[in-house]
C-alpha cells in the first residue's frame, strides 16, 4: 500500500494481509540500497500471526519516491512521521543494519511511540571504506558485488537456501542492482556519519532484542556490545554460521527469536 509522508510517495508491505492499526504494530526498517523485500519472511510471518505489518520502502529505496535521506536522525524523524500517516499510536521498530541505526535512533528521539525493538546486524560505529563510498557515489557495481559479497555469510555463497534452486548471494545482488540510483549512497553516508548510538541507547526504555550474526564481517558481534550494555535489559542473540543478512540467511532463528519481544 501507499502513504504519503512530508508530500512524497511510501510503499509499504504489510505482508500480506491487509494492514489493520488494531492490532500490535511493527514496522521493518531496510538497510542501505535495500528495500522492503529483505523482510518478506518475517513480515508474511507476522502478519499471519496477529500483528499489523509495516514493512517500508525509505525515502529513495524500492518504490519510494525520493530524495534518500542521508542521515540517520533525519529517517529516524521521518519514522515517526510515517506511524502518523499510518495512523500509528506505537509500534515495536525492527531495523537491519542502517535500519537498526534508524530503529534505535527512533527509540531514543520518541520514546512513546516505540513499544520494543528488534536491531539486527547493529554496531555501535559503522564505519564505511572510503573506496566503498566513492564506488557508491559513482553508482559503480563495483559496489554492489562489494556490499553482497560481504554482507552473506560462507553459507551463502556457496547455497545453503532451504529452498531448492534458490541463491542467497545472487538474490542478494539482484536487490542491490535495482535499486534507485543514489540509494546505496545515501544509506553508506548515513551509517558513516552516524556518532549517536551509544547516546541513543542509553535513553531507549522499552524492551530490546539485539540479534547478531556470528560472523558477521560487516557488523561482527562484539561491535554490538556497548549498545546491550546501555539498554536495561537489553536482550542479544547471536545466530550461529549467519552473517549480516541473517533474516534472509536463516529465517527461521530471525523469527524465533523476534517472536520472543515483538
Amino acid at each position: 500500500m501507499d502513504l504519503v509522508v512530508d508530500g512524497r510517495k511510501v510503499f509499504v508491505s504489510s505482508g500480506g494481509r491487509p494492514f489493520d492499526p488494531v492490532h500490535p504494530t511493527v514496522v521493518f526498517l531496510h538497510g542501505a540500497g535495500m528495500d522492503h523485500t529483505e523482510w518478506m519472511l518475517q513480515a508474511r510471518y507476522f502478519a499471519h500471526h496477529g500483528r499489523g505489518v509495516l514493512a517500508v520502502d525509505a525515502p529513495g529505496h524500492g518504490r519510494s519516491v525520493g530524495p534518500a535521506l542521508r542521515s540517520v536522525p533525519d529517517l529516524a524523524s521521518w519514522v515517526v512521521k510515517l506511524l502518523d500517516a499510518a495512523k500509528v499510536e506505537r509500534a515495536a521498530l525492527v531495523g537491519h543494519s542502517m535500519g537498526a541505526l534508524v530503529a534505535l535512533e527512533t527509540a531514543a528521539q520518541a520514546p512513546s511511540r516505540v513499544w520494543a525493538l528488534g536491531l539486527l546486524g547493529a554496531a555501535a560505529r559503522m564505519p564505511v571504506h572510503p573506496d566503498l563510498q566513492k564506488a557508491a557515489d559513482a553508482n559503480d557495481r563495483a559496489a554492489v558485488d562489494l556490499v553482497a559479497s560481504w554482507g552473506f555469510g560462507r553459507r551463502a555463497h556457496l547455497g545453503g537456501a532451504k529452498a531448492p534452486g534458490s541463491w542467497m548471494l545472487g538474490s542478494g545482488v539482484r536487490l542491490l542492482e535495482r535499486a534507485p540510483d543514489g540509494a546505496l549512497a545515501a544509506g553508506l553516508f548515513a551509517c558513516n556519519a552516524y556518532m549517536g548510538a551509544l547516546d541513543a541507547a542509553a535513553n531507549v526504555t522499552c524492551p530490546t532484542l539485539l540479534l547478531l550474526g556470528e560472523i558477521d564481517r560487516m557488523t561482527p558481534p562484539a561491535g554490538a556490545r556497548d549498545i546491550a550494555a546501555r539498554i536495561p535489559g537489553a536482550h542479544t542473540v547471536v545466530v550461529p554460521r549467519a552473517g549480516h543478512m541473517l533474516m534472509v540467511e536463516d529465517p527461521d532463528r530471525t523469527i524465533d527469536a523476534l517472536s520472543e519481544i515483538i
